[in-house]
């Protein structure tokens, strides 16, 4: 009897446990829909969450597109928009992934999720004050900050609640408003051709982001997702030359390089593709630690199974607990250095 009850004790106080666990979940995931609580405490139902902290920021000024996306081990997109409480919460579809966090249409920062199945808290601290964006937190340039215009503020916030409720008709509608009333802003015009490249509407995206590259040259996020169109369609030639002109604006941008590096191994250009590999990996070593295994595929293609081993060795290093790593470290080992 005695051994019945304190096993009884022991589920309760598991209980309790999972219980208070699930009441501090539930403080960040209530604005993204979810609930944690309301699942059983044993179901250790997988939530990726945390809060997103922007310091620096002048807290007169409009407050930023704060957008972080959950890209799974298996490559479903999830995406979430962030209010002033910087607050996330995702249930993801399966254990390990990316999160993504980009500020007014430009990506900031990436970091790599371990392959756990439950609960994952990851905060992030965002300074454009700092210079280093070799690791968290990550860096926003002020460059691409637009001045606040009253007029189409409540446009704005409108085209935040079109694009949680999934409603792209509505969000092209809203954009469409705010570049008639405000047509510099360069902000809103890509956001206007993201949308529509989300739609696979090519011809009207590759016309918003010439739109934001008129009010802006160097605004290097429209630069690149046009050369992520050109890619889709497969006409690499075109978004090498793209990438090219992107990289003059922004020569230390490791995104560009990195899709410099994968269009000109698209185009079997394998010793300019391990180029522009290494050096978004030199611009973001931890962001960029994904080029090691394109390397790692490029050495294998070449039978060069050393430097592969090489390149799987340093991306574990920085990614130590991906899906992949038992394999990763079976030829490791049969191709040692």
């Amino acid at each position: 009897m005695k051994q019945i009850f304190t096993f009884g004790m022991f589920l309760f106080f598991v209980a309790l446990f999972s219980l208070q666990t699930y009441a501090q979940v539930d403080d960040f995931c209530t604005e993204s829909g979810n609930a944690p609580s309301f699942d059983s405490p044993f179901a250790h139902v997988p939530y990726v969450y945390g809060r997103i902290k922007l310091v620096g920021f002048n807290p007169n000024e409009k407050f930023p597109n704060v957008t972080i996306t959950l890209v799974g081990s298996r490559q479903e997109n999830e995406r979430i928009n962030i209010s002033k409480t910087g607050n996330y919460c995702f249930k993801p579809r399966s254990s390990g992934g990316t999160l993504i966090i980009e500020i007014n249409g430009s990506e900031i920062t990436r970091r790599s999720l371990p392959a756990v199945n439950g609960q994952l808290r990851e905060d992030f601290e965002i300074n454009p004050n700092n210079t280093d964006n070799t690791k968290p937190p990550g860096v926003i340039s002020a460059k691409f900050s637009y001045p606040i215009n009253p007029n189409t503020v409540e446009f704005y916030k409108k085209v935040s609640e079109a694009e949680t409720n999934k409603d792209n008709k509505e969000a092209i509608k809203l954009l469409k408003e705010i570049v008639a009333i405000d047509p510099a802003d360069f902000i809103a015009w890509a956001k206007l051709g993201l949308i529509y490249q989300t739609q696979k509407s090519y011809d009207e995206a590759i016309q918003a982001f010439k739109k934001s590259l008129e009010q802006k040259i160097e605004y290097t996020p429209a630069w690149i997702n046009v050369a992520i169109i050109r890619m889709d369609q497969k006409q690499y030639e075109a978004a090498i030359a793209v990438l090219k002109q992107g990289e003059e604006f922004d020569p230390k941008s490791a995104r560009i390089q990195q899709l410099l590096g994968e269009t000109y191994l698209l185009t079997q250009q394998g010793s300019l593709g391990a180029e522009a590999l290494n050096k978004a990996i030199e611009l973001d070593p931890v962001g960029m630690a994904e080029c090691h295994l394109k390397l790692a595929h490029l050495y294998q293609l070449a039978k060069a199974n050393k430097e592969a081993a090489r390149e799987y060795k340093i991306f574990l290093s920085k990614v130590p607990n991906h899906p992949d790593k038992k394999k990763f470290e079976k030829f490791i080992n049969k191709y040692p250095e």
